[in-house]
Parts: structure tokens; C-alpha cells; sequence
């Protein structure tokens, strides 16, 4: 693991371990029972109606963006083994306040805010293990001979002007590819740059990823935490350090 996104996960596993031992205040405690009622009874009705949506899971897996797809998946992602993780849980002592990030459970497998909506669940079931593995033999079914060896996806931008694919390509090294807008990722691309790498930049989970070739750096940087009008990500481009590109891109699938 490179030193940077090192420090960055001993940063986050820091203020986690602050955290935890930490009694629950009791005003977070009540979202934190309800949630777990609704939990032991079955009520994935009620789950639904506090879920910030939409509650992202493991690319490619797709989002969950509406009340109705959450209870069609419901069983999917809580699996017996996270239902019993839940309901066995301590709300003053299980659960512990991280902050703006919010409460979580554990060490991070379940989160909710302080008004008592589920803003993430980071377990991933059995289902949803086997599915990603199906959905990214079918992604690398899809995908041009040049590009369709990697060990996971990462994300899928768009700009005015190029359509960008990034690649996880197994020990701490990553791949950019780039077409036009129109072309289809079955087709050759354009450009391909190897040895990537990734960074973080602050707390608030922010991050960009370097492509270098030859005297020309590619930055796409994925903002997590922005303002209102910030776009979903950036591209830039930069030639012997002087920026020659820059632009707003849209996130296709992450």
C-alpha cells in the first residue's frame, strides 16, 4: 500500500478508534433503537422510510435509489449475519458519534446520521459478494481486448470531450482509458496510461488519481465532499507542470 492512502486510512482509523469506547449520547440512542426494532421485526417498510437514498453499494453493484427498489433488495444486503450483528448491538455502547461523518456501528459496518437516517451500509452479503463478481465478468465481457483485463472497476467519467474509464489493476495500481463522448467502451480507446496512482486529500473523503506519460500528468479527481454546485469530479491536465486542460465531469458509474 502506497504511503499516502496509508496515512489516510490511519488518519480515519484514528479518530474511529476515539470513538469507539465512547458511551452513545442518549438523544442519538433513540434513532439508534428504532432503527434496530425495525430491524428484528422484518419491518423493511420502515427501514425504507429513513434511508438517505441513494445508499450506494460496492461498484458495480448498482445504487439503491428508491423506497421500492430498497425493499425488493432488502435480503440482499442485510443478510441474516448483519441482521443478527444489528440486533445484538448495544445502542450506548455498539454504536459510537464520528463526528460529521455521524454514528456508526461497530467499526463502520452500518451508518446512520443524527436524525436517525441509515446513510450507508458498508457489509457486504454472500449475494452481494457472488453478484459483484458476475457483474464485473460481464463488464470485462463488454470492453475492448485492450482493456478488458483488470482486477476491479473504479469509476466511469464524463466530460464535454472524453468518456474516462478507471481500472483498479491489483497492487496499488490503477489505469486510465479515454474515448470520445460518443464511442462505446467496446472500441479501442483513444488513450491508455498504466501505473496510476491514488491519493487522498482530506478527512471528508475527497481523492484524485495521477496518470503520468511522458511529460503530461491526467488528475481525475473525485469530489466526495464539495459544495452545492460542484461537479462530480474534475479532469485535469498538465504539461511539464504548466495546466492545459481542465474540466467538470460527471460521474457514468461508480
Amino acid at each position: 500500500m502506497k504511503k499516502a492512502k496509508f496515512i489516510y486510512l490511519v488518519l480515519i482509523a484514528f479518530s474511529v478508534n476515539l470513538a469507539v469506547g465512547q458511551e452513545l449520547k442518549k438523544e442519538y440512542q433513540k434513532g439508534v433503537i428504532y432503527f434496530i426494532d425495525c430491524i428484528k421485526n422484518n419491518r423493511k417498510e420502515a427501514v425504507a422510510k429513513i434511508v438517505k437514498y441513494p445508499l450506494n453499494r460496492e461498484y458495480p453493484i448498482p445504487p439503491i435509489r428508491t423506497k421500492a427498489e430498497f425493499v425488493k433488495r432488502y435480503d440482499q444486503v442485510f443478510d441474516s449475519a448483519l441482521k443478527n450483528k444489528i440486533i445484538d448491538s448495544n445502542p450506548a455502547k455498539d454504536w459510537s458519534q464520528v463526528g460529521w461523518r455521524g454514528i456508526m456501528l461497530n467499526q463502520g459496518d452500518i451508518w446512520i446520521d443524527e436524525d436517525g437516517f441509515l446513510t450507508a451500509v458498508n457489509y457486504q452479503s454472500k449475494y452481494e459478494k457472488n453478484l459483484k463478481t458476475k457483474l464485473i465478468s460481464s463488464d470485462k465481457s463488454k470492453l475492448h481486448s485492450s482493456i478488458a483485463k483488470f482486477k476491479t472497476p473504479v469509476c466511469v467519467l464524463e466530460t464535454s470531450k472524453f468518456k474516462i474509464r478507471i481500472d483498479d489493476m491489483g497492487n496499488d495500481s490503477y489505469r486510465y482509458a479515454s474515448w470520445s463522448p460518443n464511442q462505446k467502451m467496446s472500441e479501442k480507446p483513444d488513450l491508455i496510461i498504466t501505473r496510476g496512482k491514488f491519493f487522498a486529500d482530506g478527512s471528508g473523503g475527497n481523492h484524485y488519481y495521477d496518470f503520468k506519460k511522458g511529460n503530461f500528468l491526467y488528475r481525475c479527481y473525485i469530489i466526495v465532499l464539495g459544495q452545492s454546485n460542484s461537479p462530480d469530479a474534475t479532469l485535469e491536465v498538465s504539461q511539464n507542470g504548466k495546466k492545459i486542460v481542465s474540466q467538470e465531469a460527471k460521474i457514468i458509474s461508480k
